[in-house]
């Protein structure tokens, strides 16, 4: 159940990722989708065993996690969740947010955050019409990706009522580029 100072919470930010490292393109798009569309808290769910990445190895539950914890370390509007790290089971996003409602309850406006490139494939994530029942989406411009709104709304009718596009400085980083650097 919520804590008092969690019941204040309207709109509610989802951040969801490997963060396989968390980089400034996370905190950026989370910075921005909270300025512009007036969210009281960003949660950032670190994945527990993400079902789309199977055959790739990554960093340690909790290695990931306290990444995060020192990236958003003195941001109020930032939390961290760990609803997926501590399931045993890949978690897809729409159970995500099923867990985080029945923890939130029905007050808490969700936008889940996530940037063009991932909208793209939205159709084919699991459940993708229950996903835009539980929550609004907050698109993150990405470099080189184009949002082919006709196209999804024909795949997943009232998804453009859903969706609240999150005008950011384009950043060309991403998690793999930073590991492929170290």
């Amino acid at each position: 159940m919520a804590t008092a100072v969690e019941t204040l919470v309207r709109r509610l930010g989802i951040l969801g990722g490997t963060f396989d490292p968390i980089h400034h393109g996370h905190l950026l798009a989370a910075e921005e989708a909270s300025h512009q569309l007036g969210l009281d808290k960003v949660l950032f769910v670190p994945a527990g065993i993400p079902p789309h990445k199977p055959a790739r190895p990554i960093a340690p539950a909790s290695h990931r996690v306290r990444m995060v914890e020192l990236a958003i370390a003195g941001k109020s509007h930032f939390a961290l969740s760990r609803v997926d790290i501590d399931r045993p089971e890949p978690c897809y996003t729409v159970d995500t947010l099923e867990l985080l409602r029945a923890e939130w309850g029905n007050d808490p406006r969700f936008f889940f955050i996530e940037g063009a490139d991932s909208l793209s494939d939205l159709a084919c994530w699991y459940q993708p019409r229950r996903l835009i029942e539980l929550c609004e989406l907050a698109v993150a411009e990405r470099p080189g990706f184009e949002i082919d709104l006709t196209s999804l709304e024909k795949r997943l009718p009232g998804l453009t009522d859903r969706l609240h596009r999150v005008q950011m400085p384009l950043l060309e980083i991403s998690s793999s580029d930073v590991r492929a650097r170290v």
